[in-house]
């Protein structure tokens, strides 16, 4: 999402056996190009966003089974000053993170989850603690600071490339909506792939910001996955209907294929959602403003996931999706905050993801 720091507040048979281990498998290799078939669908990563918190139970993890979720991202912090400041500091200690974020947190929700059959992507987020500030915006001041930025960065994401690595974590996100980054400093990012793969066998993405980013990326075929945090704008209309949505769905969709086509890599929706509310289609990034409280409508919520899964789930190069976001052990009648909020629990959009992953 656009903001870290509210982000985080609220924290055919042979085809498809040639394939599976294609992602599934932790090999040292990249793989291959996309083929020209399908790619499997119940080999797509049905997925959603967990947020940490000061525990997590067996029950927790699988609640998510009976939603037919085979995988979920993990998001540990770097924190940053601001967008200028050269330095990511990493935090491990409970005390100053959240249980959940910390490693002993992030390995042990793991563990709980594969014993579900649930896998694990490990997203790691720079938070940047100058209010307002969003990691679209980090950009260093001067070439010395780059350097800097990206020694601090790779010392960060190491970290977490080995903790994956040492406990079985079965993907890693190398970054996310870092634009100024990923987009003029490719050379550094190929760099910091290969240092990435000589300690981690798991497959690799970046989640790139929908706008003015994934499609200007230039190391994509170095990963596995071209990854998109996928809030495209649909409509500015409020409540609009799900036919209207997949239309709108389709020049996003054209894009995304043409993407896909040059680099060979399948593309995954590191992440997507929309929030209960009226106009959840028009700007799907935005937060909840708090001070502009919006009506409480889940029947538009559920129209965008239906729309999204009609117009992507069958696309040939879609590897899958991972739904922002999933609060352990909410209850039915949880924080009024929350309907306002992403998750789809509890709400008729839940039953739309759960009857696609079913699937």
């Amino acid at each position: 999402m656009h903001s870290s720091r509210l982000i985080r507040k609220l924290g055919a048979g042979g085809l498809l056996l040639a394939l599976l281990p294609w992602w599934g498998s932790r090999c040292a290799a990249p793989p291959n190009q996309l083929p020209a078939g399908s790619f499997p669908p119940a080999g797509r990563l049905r997925g959603v966003s967990w947020v940490a918190g000061d525990s997590v139970t067996a029950a927790d993890l699988a609640a998510l089974r009976r939603q037919h979720v085979t995988w979920l991202a993990q998001t540990p912090f770097g924190w940053q000053a601001d967008s200028a400041a050269p330095v990511v500091q990493l935090r491990t200690d409970r005390g100053r993170v959240y249980w959940g974020e910390t490693d002993s947190g992030l390995v042990h929700t793991a563990r709980l989850a594969r014993r579900q059959g649930i896998r694990t992507l490990l997203k790691p987020h720079v938070w940047l603690q100058a209010r307002g500030q969003w990691p679209g915006q980090i950009r260093m001041r001067s070439e010395a600071d780059w350097q800097a930025w990206f020694a601090s960065y790779s010392a960060f994401i190491l970290h977490y490339a080995r903790l994956a690595e040492a406990h079985g974590m079965e993907a890693l996100c190398i970054g996310t909506e870092l634009r100024h980054a990923a987009v003029d400093h490719e050379a550094q990012w190929r760099q910091l792939i290969k240092q990435v793969r000589q300690v981690y066998r798991g497959r690799l993405t970046y989640a790139a910001n929908w706008h003015e980013e994934y499609s200007r990326i230039g190391f994509w075929d170095a990963l596995d996955f071209i990854g998109v945090q996928a809030y495209f704008p649909l409509s500015s209309l409020p409540r609009p209907d799900t036919a209207a949505l997949r239309r709108a769905w389709q020049p996003h969709l054209r894009e995304l294929a043409r993407v896909q086509r040059r680099f060979g890599r399948p593309v995954l929706f590191t992440e997507v959602g929309y929030r209960a509310t009226p106009t959840a289609a028009a700007a799907p990034w935005q937060w909840p403003d708090p001070r502009q409280p919006q009506p409480f409508d889940p029947a538009t919520q559920a129209a965008c996931y239906e729309a999204l899964f009609r117009a992507c789930w069958r696309q040939p190069w879609l590897a899958g999706v991972f739904v922002w976001k999933w609060y352990p052990g909410l209850p039915p009648d949880g924080p009024a905050r929350l309907r306002a909020d992403f998750t789809p629990q509890h709400l008729p959009a839940e039953a739309v993801m759960r009857r696609w992953y079913a699937r």
